[in-house]
């Protein structure tokens, strides 16, 4: 399991600008900022379905799952996959409040292995401009967070796939966590996917490595 936001914690303890940070979804780069910020390097977005994993139909390029009908928990939902390493479910409300029963729906859709036969997590997404969307994130295993790093990365890409919000050059997609805002860049130019954010100590601690 990868978790953007605990690279982008981690490097804090670090005095270098640039670091490798290896994970189980593999090497990560990060860079710290001169503002503080730190962007890491969060790879290539997998798209193809199988891959995520997801047996919902592909129904875009890549064999990519692209705002695909699936119905969970009584409910119609249209959703599109992207793994950055996990898999994720993205679907696109018009309120986050109001459109979903986040304390039912994050955890019906999360263990619906009938099309996702490792779980997911699932993020619910607002499109509040073109440059900004606010989400809420059931993360799979853990149940509501304050934030995914991996699942803000996704949600854009899946954004832009779907046509809600454009490619931006070289600005960031501003994406609102209920614990704060993350920056995200999805470049042409070799697919990879940046992810800045603030980074503040929160505790210090040692653990025994076996």
């Amino acid at each position: 399991m990868f978790t953007g936001n605990m690279t982008s914690r981690t490097s804090t303890s670090n005095i270098a600008e640039s670091y490798r940070i290896h994970t189980l979804a593999g090497p990560i780069i990060s860079v710290m900022n001169s503002d503080n910020t730190i962007t890491v390097d969060m790879g290539e977005p997998i798209l193809d379905g199988p891959s995520v994993p997801t047996t919902l139909a592909p129904n875009s390029e890549h064999n990519s799952v692209l705002e695909q009908t699936h119905t969970c928990n009584g409910k119609e939902w249209k959703i599109s996959m992207v793994s950055m390493g996990n898999p994720h479910a993205i679907i696109f409300v018009d309120d986050l409040e109001n459109d979903i029963d986040f304390e039912t729906d994050g955890p019906a859709l999360e263990n619906d292995t009938t099309v996702f036969p490792a779980k997911t997590n699932v993020e619910f997404v607002h499109v509040m401009s073109p440059t900004h969307l606010k989400m809420k994130v059931w993360e799979r295993g853990a149940g509501p967070t304050l934030a995914c790093g991996t699942g803000t990365c996704a949600l854009v890409v899946a954004a832009i796939r779907a046509g809600k919000i454009p490619r931006p050059g070289e600005d960031n997609v501003r994406v609102t966590n209920p614990g704060g805002d993350l920056f995200i860049e999805w470049r042409e130019e070799n697919n990879k996917v940046y992810m800045t954010g603030p980074a503040t100590l929160s505790f210090q601690g040692k653990a025994s490595l076996k």
